[in-house]
């Protein structure tokens, strides 16, 4: 099992609590883990972050093409079913079009394929207008997914404060 990571673990990471002037160790954790086969995300979600023109889209940019995990054709049957699951529930048809358009759908059938554990911010909220992550999980009996610092807190990372001379 790895963790799948979200756009939204990046961008919160990046805009909240470990810019990278910030705690550049979060940074370079997640190069690290991903090296060990700690921690995955997807080309769908470079997808939507690489375009914004910020200090992250340049870390994505300067980060390993095999950082982001290629959508592949193993995936269909999982794809398909995420798919069904989502047009036979009462959600607008505006939902279920943004939905598979979008890295989430992509993010859970690879979950569901290979077992992984799916790193967000999204929280499960009964809505017929949008399709959240831990809906769809619940739903399809994945787990409930973890938020970034439930993934370090698992994983016992600690970042360390230098002090300045």
């Amino acid at each position: 099992m790895a963790y799948l990571l979200d756009s939204n673990v990046f961008i919160e990471a990046h805009l909240r609590y470990y810019g990278m002037d910030l705690c550049p160790g979060f940074w370079t954790w997640l190069t690290d883990a991903h090296e060990r086969g700690i921690v995955i995300t997807l080309d769908k979600v470079r997808d939507e972050l690489i375009h914004k023109g910020d200090e992250l889209s340049e870390w994505i940019k300067k980060s390993p093409n095999h950082f982001f995990t290629e959508v592949d054709q193993g995936l269909t049957p999982y794809l398909s079913e995420v798919s069904v699951w989502a047009v036979n529930q009462d959600f607008q048809q505006a939902a279920v079009s943004d939905f598979l358009s979008k890295a989430d759908f992509f993010l859970i059938a690879h979950a569901k394929a290979h077992g992984h554990r799916i790193v967000t911010w999204e929280k499960h909220k009964a809505s017929k207008s949008k399709i959240k992550i831990p809906t769809v999980c619940d739903a399809l009996g994945m787990g409930k997914p973890l938020d970034t610092f439930e993934m370090l807190r698992n994983e016992k990372v600690t970042f360390h404060w230098l002090e300045q001379s």
